[in-house]
């Protein structure tokens, strides 16, 4: 018995230093295209081996479709970009049913999928397009299934959507609702680069081109990797960490943080606390440790929380943003409930 035991537990060590492996292999590649941007990075590597969607937030000319162009490249996914405006209609992403003529001389429909069917999408400057647009992604993101008509057709598998906006161009635009911002795993804000950061994109856009980054896993690597990821134990306690982080966030609740109450309308959804704990397990392996700590927990309850709380009006009219909520929460809650 104890032989099987230890036989298990090496199996497993094994396992989980072959994700290790390929993450560093994944992200030393990605960076010999993005300069910087490595907690970006990470948090959307961590969002592909849990097998969740990602919002990337930031100013235009950062590099946010270049990042995702070039993990398609070294995961080998089939990769598809959906550039988002006002006119765009639920059917140009989804496809529709076209009548063909047939072989016999009769006519039949046919379905002729869309953009979106691919493993890596792209939808760039999603919050241009219409609410009824938007939440043509909804089934997509949350069932891996896009229905049209009455005829559900399975999306790739994997399958991911890394949806970008822009934050300070609000003409135009309408904000995604809520059951919408929920699917998404993370939502990374994509920063300005340093001095020494602007220098060496600089130097490497405007020099002679380097080698394209190589392949290191395709997309059935990837899923037996999110299977692995799942595997990955955690601590009853620490668990409930994330738990009660969650339940901080309802100012309705008797468990509600003093930062609730005052700013929040309604809190984290229960995909929140599933979010960071399988972000949490992720987290500690690629940090090299088999145990999730309180630190990993907390290393992803900024991506995981800040799209779910939405503030109420005193609060934004008071200039209170959703990172600094966040932030009291963690300092409230302790790691003894």
């Amino acid at each position: 018995m104890t032989q099987v035991s230890s036989d298990g537990r090496a199996a497993a060590a094994q396992d989980i230093e072959r994700l290790r492996r390929t993450v560093q292999a994944l992200e030393r590649e990605v960076a010999r295209v993005i300069v910087g941007q490595e907690l970006v990075v990470r948090g959307v590597t961590i969002a592909l081996l849990a097998g969740g969607h990602v919002l990337l937030e930031g100013l235009p000319g950062l590099g946010k479709t270049l990042l995702v162009r070039t993990i398609a490249r070294v995961l080998q996914l089939h990769y598809s970009r959906i550039q988002f405006t006002p006119d765009l209609m639920p059917a140009d992403i989804l496809g529709t049913n076209i009548l063909l003529d047939t072989a016999h001389g009769g006519r039949a429909f046919e379905f002729q999928a869309g953009p979106i069917f691919a493993n890596l999408v792209l939808a760039d400057e999603i919050n241009r397009a219409t609410p009824k647009t938007q939440s043509a992604l909804l089934e997509a993101m949350q069932e891996q299934v896009v229905t049209v008509g009455t005829i559900g057709h399975p999306l790739p598998r994997p399958f991911f959507v890394l949806a970008t906006q822009n934050p300070i161009e609000l003409e135009g635009t309408y904000p995604l609702p809520e059951a919408e911002l929920d699917r998404f795993f993370f939502k990374l804000q994509v920063g300005f680069p340093s001095r020494a950061e602007l220098s060496a994109i600089v130097e490497r856009t405007t020099g002679p081109r380097g080698e394209p980054p190589a392949t290191v896993a395709d997309g059935t690597s990837v899923l037996e990797l999110q299977e692995l990821a799942r595997e990955i134990p955690i601590a009853t306690h620490v668990a409930d960490y994330a738990v009660r982080l969650v339940l901080a966030s309802h100012p309705e609740l008797p468990e509600a943080a003093e930062t609730a109450r005052r700013n929040v309308r309604f809190g984290a959804s229960p995909r929140a606390a599933q979010t960071i704990i399988l972000g949490a397990k992720i987290h500690a392996v690629l940090a090299g440790r088999v145990n999730v700590a309180f630190d990993d927990v907390r290393r992803v309850a900024l991506a995981a929380l800040r799209h779910r709380l939405i503030l109420s009006y005193e609060a934004e009219a008071r200039g209170i943003t959703a990172d600094r909520v966040v932030a009291e929460l963690l300092t409230a809650v302790t790691e003894q409930g």
